[in-house]
């Protein structure tokens, strides 16, 4: 074989291997971002968590008979309806699909904050086997129709049914 066709050989060769390279490279990075999506849910089902249970302890602990909900998020890190201040949060967390600091909030009837909610529009990769309080989030659009909410309780004790069904 002459000196030129093996040249021919080795280009042919050389384009295979970068193609590939690229292919693998390709799915590798679409492995990685999967992962990145599904740490951010888990993140964010914690984070979700830490408000709905944060809005619970504020509700539940509202001296009196007669049950409110917090006017702001902030009001779950320092509760001033005491003598000594109770803290029902230890930090507003960011949201971690937007890494933003805002979050939607589902309002109550008297006005107080009793959910929150992602602002991220993206398809969430979770689809199912959530818990009891998620159940809610089985085949959800996107993250924002992931609602934490806390939905207070009846004066049977019952939690209340709501919009979101996410129960108390």
């Amino acid at each position: 074989m002459s000196a030129s066709r093996q040249k021919g050989f080795t280009y042919i060769g050389v384009l295979i291997l970068v193609a590939t390279l690229g292919a693998v490279g390709a799915a590798y990075g679409e492995l990685a971002s999967h992962a990145r999506q599904r740490d951010k849910e888990k993140q964010l089902l914690f984070v979700g968590g830490e408000y709905r249970d944060a809005i619970e302890s504020y509700y539940e602990k509202t001296p009196g008979a007669f049950k409110r909900y917090p006017h702001k998020l902030e009001d779950l890190l320092l509760d001033r309806r005491f003598p000594v201040a109770v803290r029902h949060l230890r930090r507003l967390y960011p949201d971690p699909m937007t890494g933003s600091e805002e979050w939607g909030v589902v309002k109550a009837p008297d006005g107080g904050i009793m959910g929150v909610y992602s602002l991220s529009s993206e398809t969430p990769v979770k689809s199912g086997n959530f818990t009891y309080a998620e159940r809610a989030f089985e085949g959800a659009a996107s993250y924002a129709d992931w609602r934490f909410v806390y939905e207070g309780r009846s004066p049977t004790g019952l939690s209340s049914p709501g919009p979101q069904g996410t129960g108390g």
